[in-house]
């Protein structure tokens, strides 16, 4: 998943774009480069940001996704909205295919409902409070069993609700501190009791850069590393800014992960799906 934010101040700049030539030229290159899916968003969700309206979140992204849609109509396209009426607006009539909600539905209490409605493929992502708090002094018992208790009753809802096709984001960075984060990498695989496929952004995140002691701009080498053992840890889906990066980092942990027959039989299984 190739990340485009429609915001002047995410907190990697290498991500933003606001021309349409900008968006066109990011999204050609992604694609090129192998991308599955484009994530576009216009609410940056960077550690204290300021909150942004509807209507200035609307006017960023949905235009860009109309845009996106008409000049590459085979991409697989996703809104990173918490917000129902613009994820209602964006799958009906700007060409998304997905919603990923980094509030996991409590951001607007209409979101499970309009899912269901729409009937896409829901990212649910976990964060202990919103970007304005989520890093002033996150707590847990127990960081990962007390996300996948989270996990649990909103899946519960969303099954009820008819929502069939859920991915999990445990929310690298969202109300965690570092030690949280690399916890939490280092039990990926407990996520899986869910079932579900999981989603995994760390990228050029400041678990990696003030660990390295480098900026996010130097941070791509460690992102790499910690993909990689994303991956091996069960891992679905990368949400990353460098694309060929990460596309190369799948290829080689399938080739340890998998036979050249099992490769052929996903990538088989893949296209039909």
């Amino acid at each position: 998943m190739g990340i485009l934010n429609i915001t002047p101040d995410s907190f990697y700049k290498g991500s933003r774009y606001n021309s349409d030539t900008g968006i066109l030229k990011s999204v050609e290159k992604m694609l090129e480069q192998g991308a599955d899916i484009i994530d576009v968003g216009g609410y940056s969700s960077r550690p204290g940001a300021e909150d942004v309206s509807e209507e200035e979140e609307g006017s960023r992204v949905l235009k860009a996704l109309k845009l996106i849609s008409r000049q590459f109509p085979e991409a697989v396209i996703s809104v990173d909205t918490f917000r129902a009426g613009i994820a209602h607006t964006a799958v009906e009539e700007c060409g998304a295919h997905f919603i990923n909600d980094i509030s996991g539905g409590e951001g607007d209490n209409s979101m499970f409902d309009t899912v269901a409605k729409l009937n896409v493929p829901y990212v649910m992502m976990h964060m202990q409070g919103d970007p304005c708090t989520m890093q002033k002094n996150p707590v847990y018992d127990d960081v990962v069993a007390d996300i996948l208790k989270w996990f649990g009753e909103r899946i519960c809802r969303l099954r009820v609700s008819g929502v069939k096709d859920i991915i999990i984001d445990p929310g690298f960075g969202f109300g965690k501190t570092a030690d949280h984060n690399f916890e939490m990498l280092r039990r990926l695989g407990d996520f899986s009791v869910a079932g579900l496929p999981i989603m995994v952004g760390i990228s050029r995140k400041s678990m990696i850069w003030k660990t390295l002691n480098v900026s996010a701009d130097d941070a791509l080498n460690g992102t790499t590393a910690l993909n990689a053992i994303a991956l091996a840890n069960g891992a679905d889906i990368l949400r990353v800014h460098d694309v060929r990066e990460a596309v190369e980092v799948v290829q080689l942990v399938n080739r340890i992960k998998y036979s050249e027959s099992d490769k052929r039989r996903k990538t088989e299984d893949r296209r039909q799906k």
